[in-house]
């Protein structure tokens, strides 16, 4: 089972890197339906997997082809530092089954959107 879950953060990281999209998007879905977490528990393990080591080789790379603005991205950072205590407050409301409908709702209207782009 520590294998499955190295994958799972292995893929997480392909997925990161190549697309620039967040871990939680593959993680989450994976300890969820492959590892049978309860969402709250998924969401709260992902976090804590992403403290250190949140796409800071990616990044380097990035920067290093001048695909990064450090600015902006220190602000993103701020903002997330601070929403993701807020969010992880919130959350504890959310009854489970709520709660992976709206991360299911989340995940469709992103991929809607990337989808219908022009």
């Amino acid at each position: 089972m520590n294998l499955g879950f190295v994958l799972v953060g292995l893929a997480a990281g392909i997925f990161g890197g190549f697309f620039g999209i967040g871990g939680a998007v593959v993680m989450i879905p994976c300890l969820v339906f492959l590892f049978g977490f309860p969402q709250h528990q998924a969401q709260g393990t992902t976090l804590a997997a992403m403290i250190l080591p949140i796409g800071l080789l990616a990044a380097l790379k990035y920067y290093a082809q001048g695909q990064v603005k450090i600015v902006p991205a220190m602000l993103i950072a701020l903002g997330f530092f601070f929403g993701g205590y807020l969010g992880s407050v919130l959350v504890g409301k959310v009854p489970e089954i709520m709660l992976k409908k709206l991360f299911g709702f989340f995940l469709l209207a992103m991929s809607l959107r990337l989808i219908l782009i022009k």
